[in-house]
């Protein structure tokens, strides 16, 4: 481990090296037990940092300041307040919805048309005799 990649560390993860990666831990100690001059002063200086950062305290928040900010809040949000109209909407989908496949499904149940040309429905089994008569013809010139 170079002492650059040391300070990098140390910037990053603090003078504590138990909160390193596992993988960097043994190299920083083996750097700190060369007694290398860089090492020892980015651990001094991220330990400075960290006892800084463990020294602060939030102060409590004022129990008037809470009651405020609740009191000042909606009492209902957009969605519950149209629940209703949002609930009708949603049933009127359903019929769009239920009337769309009632239309594909007779669309697909009624021959396309009455002339020789016509293709049969799914639904049609008694033209399959045909069909298959019509592609036999076809196969056998």
């Amino acid at each position: 481990m170079t002492p650059e990649r040391f300070e990098h560390l140390a910037d990053a993860y603090g003078a504590d090296l138990r909160r390193w990666p596992a993988a960097e831990q043994v190299a920083a100690r083996a750097l700190l037990a060369s007694r290398n001059a860089r090492a020892l002063a980015a651990v001094a200086q991220a330990g400075h940092l960290d006892a800084l950062l463990d020294s602060h305290r939030i102060a409590a928040a004022d129990p008037a300041f809470a009651r405020r900010i609740v009191a000042s809040a909606p009492s209902a949000s957009f969605w519950r307040s149209h629940w209703n109209w949002w609930s009708r909407l949603g049933w009127v989908g359903v019929g769009v919805a239920g009337i769309a496949a009632g239309m594909l499904v007779a669309s697909l149940s009624l021959p396309l048309g009455s002339g020789a040309e016509a293709l049969p429905s799914i639904f049609d089994q008694n033209d399959a005799d045909i069909v298959f008569t019509l592609n036999a013809e076809d196969s056998e010139q």
